[in-house]
């Protein structure tokens, strides 16, 4: 998948604490650091291999479940992502429509080096669709892979943009529980708080939307219109739970197994996953080896 973001995936990890352990054994400038940086980095690929072979299992071990027919418990489920009805999202940079996003600030310094300014990714529930039902799901603690990534310069700052868009493939892999839509749980102040703490996050927007009188600053009044409209929107989005007669919903597992949303098919998911265990075993036993040999 290509440019794809891979959120605390081990690929990252591995490449990252592989290079940071080669620029150790360079800068100790003696042929004494060799065996234990390669004795790391195949300690290193190790754990990786046991990360992508996990999913690998998982994904491929596992059934594909329909929303309506779908068990409670562990389940995989294959649609498409389409938005929760009430409370649009919106991409923290682009302002583009979207069912999940990630973001991941830079500025330019004088120096002409870029720092990292603000990060961060939505937790606003979203659907998955199949030809049975609807899904919510609930995106915090997931995994997500995603292959839309944006990158563009603005007025010294670089933004980097991950995103699922509505009618995307969603493939999905967690805890799945069903309630009736009537009984259904919801906190109407959480849900405002978190809506205006997202609000916050784009004040260009949140100026358009609510700077009446046009001054470049909200001031109380209009804090205090834009929490009504907030209100309104969770009531909304509340009142469409509460109309269906069961809400399904994904979530992370209780039980720490794996969470993983992304925008590809699961045949496709397990063969890059079973590429790069593959990837990670060879270079556990290169290293490991070589670190023997020249420890020999």
């Amino acid at each position: 998948m290509v440019g794809a973001f891979r959120f605390h995936t081990s690929e990252w990890l591995t490449g990252g604490l592989h290079f940071i352990i080669f620029v150790f054994a360079l800068e100790a400038d003696t042929p004494q650091a060799w065996p234990y940086a390669l004795a790391a980095m195949a300690a290193v690929s190790f754990f990786a291999w046991m990360a992508s072979y996990q999913r690998y299992r998982q994904i491929h071990d596992l059934p594909t479940s329909n929303v309506a027919t779908a068990a409670q418990g562990y389940v995989e489920l294959t649609g498409h992502a389409a938005q929760l009805p009430g409370v649009p999202v919106t991409s923290r940079c682009s302002g583009l429509p979207c069912c999940w996003y990630r973001y991941y600030i830079e500025r330019e310094t004088s120096h002409d080096k870029w720092v990292h300014e603000d990060s961060g990714a939505s937790n606003e529930h979203f659907l998955l669709v199949d030809d049975t039902g609807e899904c919510v799901i609930s995106p915090e603690g997931a995994e997500v892979l995603t292959s839309r990534k944006n990158t563009w310069t603005q007025d010294g700052y670089r933004n980097t943009e991950w995103l699922l868009l509505p009618r995307d493939i969603l493939y999905a892999i967690g805890e799945f529980v069903s309630v009736s839509g009537a009984v259904t749980e919801l906190d109407e102040s959480r849900d405002v708080s978190e809506l205006m703490s997202e609000w916050k996050k784009n004040p260009p927007q949140l100026l358009t939307r609510f700077d009446l009188d046009r001054d470049g600053n909200i001031d109380l009044k209009e804090w205090e219109l834009a929490r009504l409209q907030a209100r309104r929107e969770v009531r909304k989005r509340h009142q469409a739970i509460r109309s269906h007669d069961s809400v399904h919903m994904l979530r992370q597992p209780r039980d720490g197994r794996l969470f993983l949303l992304a925008d590809d098919l699961p045949d496709k998911l397990g063969r890059r996953f079973a590429f790069w265990s593959g990837v990670h075993l060879i270079v556990f036993f290169g290293a490991g080896g070589a670190s023997l040999l020249l420890l020999l």
